[in-house]
């Protein structure tokens, strides 16, 4: 497995890193995003997490791209 990549990216004042080891998949920290509505930024995911329409999009987004998710 190859090194992981961080670049940073600035908006609104705050920096939020992308991690890749490829250069084809990036990963956004989701974490960072969250810090610009909360200094607990653990509280925001996890009722981000509850919202309905969250769930359905990471069911579609599986649907999509887990040909072994069990969709119940």
């Amino acid at each position: 497995m190859s090194k992981m990549k961080k670049e940073t990216i600035h908006a609104k004042g705050f920096d939020i890193d992308i991690y890749t080891t490829d250069f084809e998949n990036e990963y956004i920290s989701l974490t960072d995003i969250a810090r610009y509505k909360s200094d607990e930024p653990k509280d925001v995911i996890k009722n981000w997490l509850r919202l309905k329409d969250t769930i359905e999009f990471l069911g579609l987004w599986e649907q999509l791209h887990n040909e072994n998710f069990n969709i119940v």
